[in-house]
C-alpha cells in the first residue's frame, strides 16, 4: 500500500511541475514589464479558469492528499528509526597532541594541572593563593616588586 501510494505521490508531484511550468504568469507580455497590466490586476477580473487552472488545482489537492496518507501510513511503524539503530560504543578520547620544542617552561599548567601549574604560579611573579594550613591563618602575601 506505501509502495503504491509513493507512486502515486511522485507521479502527481511531477505532473504538478510540469503543469505549473507551462503556465503562463500574470502579466507576462510587454506591457507587464513596464507595469502595466491593467486588465489583469491581482483583485480584477481573471477570466475563465483554463485547462491548465483546472490540471494545477486538482493536482496539488491530489499532492495534498498523498501527502498525509503518507504521513499517516508512515507513522503507524512499529518502532522508531532511534530504536531500530544499534548502538555502538563511544569513541576513545584522543590522546593530547606534543607541543612545540620550546614548550617545557611555558606559562600554561599541562594536560595534569598538578605539581607542574603551582611550580610554574610561583616562577612567574604572581601572587601565592593563601594555604588552608597557614601558621597564623592569614593569607600569604608576597611584597610588591619596585617599580
Amino acid at each position: 500500500m506505501t509502495t503504491f501510494l509513493m507512486l502515486i505521490h511522485i507521479t502527481v508531484c511531477l505532473v504538478l511541475i510540469m503543469v505549473v511550468l507551462l503556465q503562463s504568469g500574470k502579466a507576462a507580455d510587454l506591457a507587464g514589464a513596464f507595469g502595466g497590466g491593467g486588465s489583469q490586476t491581482a483583485l480584477g477580473s481573471r477570466g475563465a479558469a483554463t485547462f491548465l487552472t483546472k490540471a494545477t488545482t486538482t493536482a496539488a489537492v491530489l499532492f495534498m492528499i498523498t501527502s498525509l496518507g503518507l504521513a499517516l501510513l508512515g507513522s503507524r511503524q512499529t518502532g522508531s528509526v532511534l530504536e531500530t539503530t544499534p548502538v555502538s560504543a563511544p569513541a576513545a578520547p584522543a590522546a593530547p597532541a606534543p607541543g612545540p620544542a620550546g614548550a617545557e617552561g611555558s606559562a600554561l599548567p599541562g594536560p595534569s594541572g598538578g605539581e607542574d601549574a603551582a611550580k610554574q604560579e610561583g616562577t612567574s611573579g604572581q601572587a601565592a593563593a593563601p594555604t588552608k594550613g597557614s601558621e597564623s591563618g592569614k593569607p600569604v602575601t608576597t611584597p610588591d616588586k619596585p617599580k
